[in-house]
């Protein structure tokens, strides 16, 4: 489970929900989290941090579940044959996922276009393959190469194109605190890197999101 898998199973592999490792591994982490608000200064046992350790905790599991998945996992019975051979393009996925640097929160959209060569997977699939990666310790680059790849990879699409926008609160709250930037990266595969056409026409509807100028 993200974080809390312990010594369990490599990224991209699951373990049966609630095994005794589990719980090991949430006390554990819990303990953790109780031995970093006493050094911050505040006292562990006072009401409104009793059940912080726990609250962290259940937090991280979700916001790296990513680790327990793999995009062949979330798309498993949603690819279809179809002769569509356009554009298919998500915009507005939102996103939100953790800098690996400042274990702070970076947030923002993504679009994702991919041309079928043969098969055509489900809509909300392509929602679920953002948060596969999304849902780890990231930095937006990787992230950003590893959506494009994964949908590369399971779909087998003439071509993939991934603009992912976002803001990090690790340049919004510390550092130089920039409030109002925003970081812009895309990833291409196949005919959007090889055919300037294709990328045009990707970019183009990408720009419409209304999000990027």
């Amino acid at each position: 489970m993200g974080l809390l898998r312990g010594n369990g199973p490599a990224p991209g592999r699951a373990k049966a929900a609630g095994s005794p490792a589990d719980s090991l591994a949430r006390a554990s982490f819990e303990e953790l989290v109780t031995e970093i608000i006493r050094r911050i200064g505040e006292d562990p046992g006072r009401q409104g941090l009793v059940r912080t350790p726990e609250r962290v905790a259940r937090a991280m599991e979700l916001f790296t579940s990513g680790y327990a998945q793999a995009p062949e996992d979330v798309m498993a019975g949603a690819l279809f044959q179809e002769s569509h051979q356009n554009m298919v393009l998500v915009r507005n996925i939102e996103m939100y996922s953790l800098c690996e640097h400042h274990l702070l929160p970076f947030f923002g959209k993504v679009h994702v276009a991919y041309i079928p060569n043969g098969r055509i997977v489900g809509l909300s699939k392509t929602a679920r393959i953002v948060n596969v990666f999304a849902r780890r310790l990231q930095v937006q680059e990787r992230l950003t190469e590893q959506i494009a790849q994964g949908l590369w990879d399971v779909v087998h699409p003439q071509g993939v194109g991934v603009i992912v926008e976002a803001h990090h609160l690790c340049m919004m709250m510390r550092g130089v605190e920039q409030q109002n930037s925003s970081t812009l990266t895309s990833a291409m595969r196949g005919s959007f890197l090889e055919d300037s056409r294709t990328r045009e026409e990707f970019l183009a509807l990408a720009l419409k999101a209304g999000n990027l100028e």
